[in-house]
């Protein structure tokens, strides 16, 4: 079994920045693409970024200039830096991973925008 633990969510001003984290343990002999979803209230989940294991990226256009995805393989965690954040990136951010041949997801952390 897999787990998936995300971090670093909070409430920050527009314009800030907040760097999530997103730590995979469990029975992992290999990590593929990982990556951010984000969900709004009353909304779908949608993709923000991914990053696949030799660290080609996708990034949705809504956030491309301001957030970046990266991955640390070793500690099969994934980060997303979230820079000049605006109420419309409030969401719950979900972190997703294809690792050993499965399909998950964490948790979700809050991301809160205020003007």
């Amino acid at each position: 079994q897999v787990r998936l633990v995300e971090s670093g969510g909070g409430l920050v001003q527009a314009g800030g920045s907040l760097n999530l984290s997103c730590a995979a343990s469990g029975n992992i002999f290999s990590a593929g693409t990982m990556g951010w979803y984000r969900q709004a209230p009353g909304k779908q989940r949608d993709l923000v970024a991914h990053i696949s294991s030799i660290g080609r990226t996708d990034i949705a256009d809504s956030v491309k200039g301001r957030f970046t995805i990266s991955r640390d393989n070793a500690k099969n965690t994934v980060y997303l830096q979230m820079n000049g954040l605006k109420p419309e990136d409030t969401a719950v951010y979900y972190c997703h991973a294809y690792i050993s041949g499965g399909d998950y997801w964490g948790q979700g952390t809050q991301v809160t925008v205020s003007l």
